[in-house]
């Protein structure tokens, strides 16, 4: 009896997966967001992207200055309070801070 194992498990090829998704995902809802401003409810109803990632995604590309909460007001999915988003920077708001010379 033989206790070569011939499968091999290939855990480098399913993180580069993981990272390509994730890649994927954030690119989806950077494009999708430069097009419509919308909450996370409403990305997820459009792109199919779980809202949780939604949630990490936006707090890294806000954190990079792509993106920006334009208005608080009833989301037209879910009916309740939220954030609109953008990444479109024609919408950015404009910055009350002085800029030197």
């Amino acid at each position: 009896m033989s206790t070569t194992n011939t499968q091999s498990l290939d855990f480098n090829g399913l993180e580069q997966g993981k990272v390509k998704q994730i890649q994927n995902q954030k690119k989806t809802i950077f494009e999708y967001l430069k097009q419509h401003t919308a909450t996370a409810s409403m990305v997820t109803e459009a792109t199919g992207v779980p809202q949780k990632s939604i949630c990490r995604y936006k707090r890294d590309l806000e954190k990079q200055g792509l993106l920006y909460e334009i208005v608080k007001k009833h989301c037209k999915f879910t009916g309740f309070r939220a954030w609109y988003l953008t990444t479109n920077p024609e919408l950015f708001p404009k910055s009350n801070q002085l800029k030197m010379f």
